[in-house]
């Protein structure tokens, strides 16, 4: 019986060491080829970048956009077209400015890597195409400065090219159709530009001049690729939405700032300061019963 318990115990410390021995050589660096450390970058063994999570996120990649029913012109029973503004300083778009990957610096991403998908125009009515190169050019713009040559002590003038700085962009506009569809029986929405409103800075005294849209892309093009694109969740890491359902769920707090009309004109040009908001109100107003005087009961 000794012997047995003697046998046992030399085959549990044989098991024993021989585990540590595997764990020991499979933490190493190096491999039997000689391979080197995986965070050196010069190491011809260099791996990908580690995981930065618990676990795999997988959801963001498989989503796809909810295509809209088709709308018949027959159906349009009644048609209301708005531009809206979104001001990113409101508590409830915030996310708009998240400081990591803000809005504009996904919508110029975008426009940039799928330019020949995502059409992008310098006017509301989608009728003047432009490019992201176009785009790009006024985005930080270009300055001259005096530089002194620490050799020969002469000084020359050179251009240089200034950083874009996307907190200047504290604005969007949203171009879209609302729709009283008699098929369905009920209003719907649709989305048709963005575009980003940026400061426009005085060089010499640094005070605001104005705004200016800096252009318009097509939603309907950017729908597949803002579903892919995650939403800063104040709540909750693990939960959020993208872009796409942002827009769609109507997830974000807005002004009206122009109805079409007769004159073509914007409500800024026939209201001032609190009259603004208050005729913005009376035009959402209007829409909210236009749908609901069309029900009887």
């Amino acid at each position: 019986m000794k012997r047995i318990n003697l046998i046992l115990s030399f085959l549990c410390l044989a098991m024993l060491l021989s585990v540590n021995t595997f764990a020991q050589k499979k933490e190493s660096y190096a491999d039997d080829k000689g391979g080197g450390n995986p965070n050196d970058p010069s190491s011809s063994n260099a791996v990908a970048a580690a995981r930065d999570g618990s676990y795999d996120r997988v959801t963001i990649n498989e989503k796809q956009q909810l295509t809209y029913d088709h709308i018949r012109e027959a159906d349009v029973f009644w048609e209301k077209r708005v531009w809206r503004v979104i001001d990113t300083r409101q508590k409830m778009n915030q996310n708009f400015g998240y400081a990591k990957e803000p809005f504009i610096g996904i919508l110029l991403g975008l426009i940039k890597e799928h330019g020949k998908e995502i059409r992008v125009y310098t006017d509301d009515e989608f009728k003047i195409p432009t490019s992201f190169d176009e785009v790009n050019k006024q985005l930080g713009g270009t300055d001259s400065t005096f530089v002194v040559d620490p050799d020969t002590g002469e000084g020359i003038w050179k251009v240089v090219q200034n950083d874009f700085d996307w907190a200047t962009v504290n604005r969007f506009r949203v171009k879209e159709d609302w729709i009283f569809d008699q098929e369905a029986s009920r209003m719907v929405v649709r989305i048709m530009g963005v575009s980003p409103i940026r400061d426009v800075v005085d060089k010499n005294t640094g005070d605001i001049r104005g705004t200016q849209a800096m252009f318009w892309a097509y939603y309907p093009d950017l729908r597949p690729h803002l579903i892919k694109k995650e939403v800063f969740n104040t709540g909750n890491d693990s939960n959020r939405l993208t872009w796409d359902d942002l827009f769609e769920m109507r997830l974000f707090s807005s002004f009206i700032m122009k109805e079409s009309n007769l004159q073509d004109r914007r409500i800024a040009d026939y209201k001032n300061g609190r009259d603004q908001l208050l005729e913005s109100d009376k035009v959402k107003k209007e829409i909210f019963e236009k749908e609901h005087n069309l029900w009887t009961y």
